[in-house]
């Protein structure tokens, strides 16, 4: 849910992560604002509902896939041949 929020909030975390890079240990102090605006981009996205129901329905197929095959879901994605 926080990856799938943290995507759809993209700008914010842009704009958080080059505040960061430049302020150095000084972070903290200068990117106040940044880091508000990233907060309430996450929040908004984790109290609603519609979006908990969406994360939750891809969590149960990706469970009931794993209990189908065993194989967790980053390990089931496709590897092209190394040789043909």
């Amino acid at each position: 849910m926080r990856e799938k929020a943290r995507e759809r909030c993209s700008e914010q975390v842009q704009d958080f992560t080059k505040c960061c890079k430049e302020s150095g240990v000084l972070m903290v102090v200068k990117c106040r604002k940044e880091n508000s605006a990233l907060k309430e981009c996450l929040t908004s996205y984790y109290n609603d509902p519609a979006f908990y129901e969406e994360c939750k329905m891809e969590y149960l197929k990706e469970r009931e896939e794993f209990r189908k095959t065993g194989i967790p879901a980053k390990k089931r994605i496709q590897k092209l041949p190394t040789s043909m």
